[in-house]
């Protein structure tokens, strides 16, 4: 696939999947095989598009207004990186948290890795700090 083509689905990936909660579009994006080797993910998480439903479902039960803008793309190779924030309103349970009514903004990089036409790899780094900080789970640093 071009370059082009990778950065089309991970447009789509935050547009469609996390944005509109299009669940079902992430079986025709993501290999069934597809690692995610986010190290914050919890055991048990199922790899390929199942594990990316579940993380999605997670998110928008927390943060029903949950909404993503990409704010970078580039591709080179067999890789995608995308720059984003992330924005919502924290309305349900998340990571064991009962619901504040806080609005968060948060930001993330992630790396993608196609084959054959879908994605098939992926790493993150995401302000997980910040984003605690912002609930009033973890302190603020001064």
């Amino acid at each position: 696939m071009s370059l082009e083509a990778n950065k089309a689905i991970v447009m789509q990936l935050y547009e469609e999947i996390f944005n509109k909660g299009d669940l079902d579009l992430a079986d025709k994006l993501i290999a069934p095989n597809a690692i995610n080797h986010d190290p914050q993910l919890p055991p048990g998480v199922p790899i390929g598009p199942q594990g990316l439903k579940a993380a999605v479902t997670m998110l928008r039960s927390a943060f029903p207004d949950d909404h993503y803008t990409i704010e970078d793309l580039v591709a080179e190779g067999d890789k995608v990186v995308v720059r984003l924030t992330h924005n919502g309103t924290h309305q349900g349970t998340f990571l064991g948290l009962p619901p504040t009514g806080k609005h968060i903004t948060n930001t993330s990089i992630h790396i993608f890795r196609f084959a054959d036409g879908k994605l098939v790899e992926a790493w993150a780094n995401r302000d997980d700090l910040g984003l605690m900080q912002q609930l009033g789970a973890i302190p603020a640093m001064l």
